[in-house]
């Protein structure tokens, strides 16, 4: 599979304007890796939801592992924040 290096400002800019599932994967990445970003697993926990639903199987897998190393308060946090973006967008 192809990797596409996305600055921070893309990536968000894309995300901002309802994002596709790649855009939402690679913030999940960012925020889960800490690149550009500061490490945030709620953050990244979110992006990974948000691009699973648009249909990334890959965020699926992330987001998996991610919440093994997450509270429930910080899953329901994440989950509660992505459907605060998808009612915006």
């Amino acid at each position: 599979m192809a990797r596409f290096d996305f600055s921070a400002d893309d990536v968000v800019d894309v995300a901002a304007q309802g994002g596709g599932a790649d855009a939402l994967f690679q913030l999940g990445l960012m925020y889960c890796a800490g690149r550009d970003v500061e490490i945030d697993l709620v953050e990244a926990h979110k992006w990974f939801n948000l691009a699973a639903l648009r249909g990334n199987e890959e965020a699926k897998t992330y987001r998996l592992e991610l919440s093994r190393e997450m509270t429930k308060k910080e899953i329901a946090a994440a989950q509660k924040s992505a459907r605060e973006w998808l009612r915006c967008h």
